[in-house]
């Protein structure tokens, strides 16, 4: 059974952690799903991890589809979330409500996630039935607006990002991903909200974490300092891309074993 919008608040009232992690393939999804993840997010960072931008601006409504579907064929109970790109939604709600529902519709998504406080798309959305997970903070898609990828909400500013979360859970959001903020405005944020609040580089006190699944597996070349390596997946492919190459080079492969006759 899929996981839903509901026992993601039920989680969050019995304090009971959990983790959401990026897919953008089908076998990764296959993995995750089958490892217990409970949240696969098809972000927007497919950009940079997968088809080699520079950042997550010139990702397309297409490309973000194509990933969606990829990753909603490999699941069979995780929720699966897709990242509605740059100028999906940013020129009026009725874009917003048409490339969300493609994301529904065509990719086969459970939820959809707006960055920014989109509070009355957010509102038109959860009206017609499409669940909304929020997010917060350091927005990627606003990268020159905020002058690049940097730390928000130090000090005084820290109290728009809390009411604009705020904001959003009253429009109807389901969740809220905070991101690459003090930990106190972090565990602030997510004392003050009924959903659960998901973070990345936001602190231990939210309610969940997500990372993207590159950095978490090692690929990532340069990760950024919110994100930790629990592998070293770029070293193992590196040595089993070699030891192939030796093989082939030495003759030693195909060997009878790996032989039709």
């Amino acid at each position: 059974m899929t996981v839903s919008i509901h026992d993601l608040r039920a989680w969050k009232s019995e304090g009971r952690r959990f983790v959401m992690l990026t897919a953008y393939d089908f076998p990764t999804a296959q993995i995750l799903d089958r490892a217990g993840v409970p949240v696969l997010l098809v972000g927007d960072s497919v950009g940079r991890n997968v088809l080699g931008y520079a950042n997550e601006l010139p990702v397309t409504m297409e490309e973000m589809l194509h990933h969606v579907r990829a990753v909603a064929r490999g699941v069979e109970g995780a929720m699966v979330v897709g990242d509605m790109p740059l100028m999906s939604f940013q020129a009026s709600v009725e874009d917003g409500v048409r490339n969300a529902g493609r994301m529904i519709k065509e990719g086969g998504a459970h939820a959809v996630k707006l960055e920014g406080p989109q509070l009355e798309l957010v509102h038109r959305l959860v009206d017609i039935g499409i669940p909304v997970m929020a997010h917060v903070g350091l927005t990627p898609q606003s990268v020159y607006g905020l002058g690049g990828m940097k730390v928000q909400g130090r000090g005084e500013a820290g109290t728009k990002v809390l009411e604009q979360a705020v904001q959003l859970e009253k429009a109807g959001a389901f969740a809220a991903v905070l991101e690459a903020m003090p930990a106190e405005l972090g565990a602030e944020i997510s004392q003050a909200l009924q959903i659960p609040t998901i973070g990345i580089g936001a602190g231990a006190g939210c309610d969940a974490q997500v990372l993207i699944i590159h950095d978490l597996l090692g690929i990532t070349e340069r990760p950024p300092k919110l994100a930790k390596a629990y592998a070293d997946v770029r070293a193992t492919m590196t040595g089993a891309v070699e030891a192939f190459m030796k093989d082939v080079e030495s003759g030693t492969f195909p060997d009878p074993d790996h032989t039709y006759t």
